[in-house]
């Protein structure tokens, strides 16, 4: 499954900028809700041997979730993740990696069209996979904006426009709004320079530019004021200033300006 292999492709490009860590690094705030790296990696392991359990054994998955949809309910989810996850640092890390490179090639050999459990609706092994990238993609960029450094992007974050897209509705929905009719066009560019598209042609609403700055809307990773996007219409507007591909709650996202390694720099 080819998804499984750009988890892997991801966790390994994120692995690799922890090297440019201190010591001092691992508890620094970052961007991202005052979220530290300690906190995204305890965060992303606990998700992935969630993830990887619901596949290994379901009944096992749904024992050790019900704590876990207790804490959510309660608001503790992230205490509940750092008590199950022990490890801190540079051990944390090493953990996180090696645990994610085992679970992307046992995923890999999985038929994408498997359904597995989740804390919300079971889904396909496709989407399971797409979601741990997803957030792995996410949530380290938090960490390259407070390096202030640049990412470079793959093609891989296909994955994450797809599921952008797949939101469309949804991103209105957990507004409590009634979804538009149509998806706008999208005419996106590919860090390969490939041209890719959704939607009609004709139709009035239309996005266009760079396929990483769509997943950096549709993730909350940035706000769409601080992209290279061209918006046009009320619908796509209306999108792109609520965007969410995630599950869970409404979530607001950052203001213009306060993501980003600019950001960053004028904060020091």
């Amino acid at each position: 499954m080819q998804q499984a292999r750009d988890f892997g492709a991801e966790s390994a490009a994120l692995d690799a900028v922890l090297d440019r860590l201190d010591p001092g690094h691992w508890h620094r705030p970052t961007l991202f809700k005052s979220w530290t790296p300690e906190d995204i990696l305890i965060h992303l392991h606990f998700w992935n041997r969630a993830q990887d359990l619901a596949l290994t054994d379901p009944a096992r998955f749904e024992t050790e979730m019900a704590p876990m949809r207790a804490a959510l309910e309660a608001g503790r989810g992230r205490l509940h993740e750092a008590e199950v996850v022990r490890e801190r640092g540079p051990v944390l890390r090493a953990a996180w990696a090696a645990y994610a490179a085992e679970m992307a090639r046992r995923w890999a050999a999985v038929d994408p069209r498997r359904r597995v459990p989740w804390v919300g609706p079971e889904m396909s092994a496709r989407s399971a996979m797409s979601a741990r990238h997803m957030e792995t993609w996410a949530h380290g960029l938090a960490i390259w904006d407070m390096l202030g450094l640049t990412r470079e992007e793959d093609d891989r974050i296909g994955n994450i426009v797809h599921l952008g897209v797949a939101a469309f509705g949804w991103s209105f929905a957990v507004q409590g709004l009634a979804a538009p009719p149509h998806l706008p066009r999208l005419e996106l560019t590919a860090p390969s320079g490939a041209l890719w598209t959704y939607g009609e042609a004709g139709c009035p609403d239309r996005i266009a530019g760079p396929a990483a700055d769509f997943c950096k809307v549709v993730t909350q990773t940035r706000n769409v004021a601080d992209t290279a996007l061209h918006v046009t219409g009320p619908v796509a507007t209306a999108w792109m200033a609520q965007a969410q591909c995630f599950a869970g709650p409404r979530e607001v996202p950052p203001a213009p300006g306060a993501r980003g390694p600019e950001a960053r720099a004028r904060e020091a």
